[in-house]
């Protein structure tokens, strides 16, 4: 279902370096702090990234255990497989709380967090072309096996609102202890990604490919681009047990217990084989993906 391609991506490098502005009046954001995250207690971990143009709270943002790498995909609008630099940038976690200008527009609101990063972290940066591998999800032989879902009327007052929370109540436990996702309201689309004893689940519900591109992308830290030609909506489970540290990324605003170290040697993605990791009750992601969601 996953098939291994090579692409042109744009790779953003960032460095330690002195500040310099050369705007005179760079957007900026009116008052920001900008602290080290307190420790991590125990498994698990929240992070929030809430407010800004767009939200409830546009004249405000609220950012919770942050790393560096996540503000530096939201102020250039990349993805994480798209920035290459020191690891301090995806392991150091900080607090953030800034007021927002009025009337300020998302562009605008990109400008002044690249500029926060700039002034803050001391941060400099170069765009260069760079091949990266790159995967296409493509239909079974078979078909898929995942159940098309079936379409409410969309809520009153507002479109689609699509995002990890948009469930209809709360969201209860299984046997294993795994969460069971409610069905997803009207005009919205729910997933769910939780780790327990070393074992992964994602469930999704009124999901289109491209969402499932997007969160096969997140996992693997590498392009995933949907070329299934599907276009309706879909309920699915997907089981599977990371390994090499691929297969467990949680995007931001959903908190969960944090992976478990990759083994030593095994320091990014690549390009691996299907197979089953020794001693796990459930396959890797690759086999996950032949075996529960085509035929």
């Amino acid at each position: 279902m996953l098939r291994a391609i090579m692409s042109a991506c744009l790779v953003v490098f960032t460095s330690c370096a002195a500040f310099a502005q050369t705007a005179e009046n760079p957007p900026a954001f009116d008052v920001a702090s900008v602290k080290p995250a307190a420790p991590i207690v125990g498994n698990r971990i929240m992070v929030g990234m809430r407010g800004g143009p767009g939200s409830n709270d546009p004249g405000q943002i609220s950012y919770n255990n942050v790393t560096v790498k996540n503000l530096l995909m939201n102020a250039y609008g990349v993805k994480g497989f798209q920035i290459s630099g020191p690891g301090w940038l995806d392991s150091e976690r900080y607090d953030i709380v800034a007021k927002v200008p009025r009337g300020v527009t998302k562009e605008q609101f990109m400008v002044m967090l690249q500029n926060l990063l700039m002034e803050r972290f001391k941060l400099t940066l170069h765009r260069e072309k760079k091949d990266l591998p790159m995967y296409a999800l493509v239909v079974g032989k078979n078909g898929p096996k995942m159940k098309e879902s079936v379409e409410d009327a969309a809520p009153k007052g507002g479109g689609p609102a699509d995002g990890p929370a948009a469930v209809m109540g709360k969201p209860t436990v299984d046997r294993d202890g795994f969460p069971v996702l409610p069905p997803a309201a009207a005009g919205r689309t729910a997933v769910s990604l939780a780790l327990m004893n070393g074992n992964v689940r994602m469930t999704a519900s009124k999901q289109p490919m491209s969402g499932l591109a997007e969160d096969l992308s997140r996992q693997l830290d590498l392009p995933v681009v949907d070329m299934t030609g599907l276009t309706g909506k879909y309920e699915y489970t997907l089981s599977y047990a990371p390994e090499g540290g691929i297969g467990f990324r949680p995007p931001p605003g959903i908190g969960l217990p944090p992976p478990a170290a990759p083994p030593a040697g095994e320091g990014g993605p690549g390009m691996p084989m299907a197979g089953a990791p020794d001693g796990g009750s459930s396959p890797n992601l690759f086999t996950a993906l032949q075996e529960q969601l085509a035929d």
